[in-house]
């Protein structure tokens, strides 16, 4: 379902994006607006399915954990249901998608050191219905953005 977004709601995600502790009243002194009306703007967008949660951007080298692995999975479509089942109930797949291609799987594993990365992927490994699996290592975040391209933005409008 495609939501339709005025002005106003683009600034406040683009404020919320940049600050996700923005407080009501700073975004409404950008949108000349009241503090209260933020509020209703926040709380429908996220009924709306806009804003799905505001969460902390976390680096995860500063709390002693191995930069993010991409984990491409080709997997038996067959039991692909069972599969995302287990491996989202994985405290280490901090995110799982389902892709087209070549692997049909996506997923993102946060684990302390390589030697931790190599058994968790051996254990990947084993999970009944995975046919393949190809890793590939963070070096470097080079960019992360919850924004959507502008050009995208000053179309909608």
């Amino acid at each position: 379902m495609r939501v339709s977004l005025d002005k106003i709601d683009l600034i406040v995600i683009q404020k919320l994006i940049e600050d996700g502790r923005a407080s009501f009243s700073s975004i409404a002194k950008e949108a000349k607006l009241t503090d209260v009306a933020i509020k209703k703007r926040v709380e429908s967008l996220k009924r709306k399915g806009v804003i799905g949660s505001i969460t902390a951007n976390l680096n995860y080298k500063t709390l002693g954990f191995e930069n993010p692995i991409f984990i491409q999975i080709r997997s038996e479509v067959a039991k692909n249901k069972d599969l995302i089942k287990k491996l989202s109930a994985l405290d280490y797949v901090s995110e799982l998608y389902q892709v087209l291609g070549e692997y049909n799987l996506l997923a993102k594993i946060i684990v302390q050191d390589l030697e931790a990365a190599e058994k968790t992927i051996s254990k990947l490994g084993t999970l009944d219905g995975i046919l393949d699996l190809k890793t590939l290592v963070v070096l470097t975040e080079i960019k992360r953005s919850g924004a959507l391209p502008s050009e995208a933005l000053q179309k909608k409008l």
